[in-house]
């Protein structure tokens, strides 16, 4: 999925003009101002500074493991409010997931193509140069 400023999946229309448009961009400035109106899924996950320690993290718990905020944090060494600040924004784009009837709320890695993709691309990474 490929989200567009607002936060709203882009059209093929829309990448392909994105596209044409950065082609034709005069200067490396233009490029990047570009691609930040017009990010890409991974752009648009990984322009916050926390979010690479927060998915490394969410690699690295068990698979089915709940957590709170707080035990979130506590695993990615950052803060409950840092957590706090991009729970949303995880939930969007399907990295977490809320459990259902849990006091206090309760997540865990969702089941999801992107988490799939991820975990695959992690394992990627990990072997290279392994081989």
């Amino acid at each position: 999925m490929v989200i567009n400023a607002s936060g709203n999946p882009y059209t093929r229309v829309e990448q392909l003009s994105c596209m044409s448009s950065m082609d034709h961009a005069a200067d490396r400035g233009e490029k990047k101002e570009l691609r930040k109106e017009h990010p890409s899924g991974w752009l648009y996950l990984t322009q916050h500074d926390a979010i690479p320690i927060l998915v490394d993290a969410l690699l690295d718990l068990p698979p089915n493991r709940e957590f709170n905020k707080t035990e979130l944090a506590e695993h990615a060494g950052v803060t409950r409010q840092t957590v706090g600040n991009y729970t949303d924004l995880l939930l969007e784009v399907e990295l977490i997931e809320v459990v259902p009837d849990t006091s206090p709320r309760r997540y865990r890695v969702a089941d999801s193509d992107v988490v799939r993709e991820l975990f695959e691309l992690n394992s990627a990474l990990n072997n290279v140069g392994s081989e």
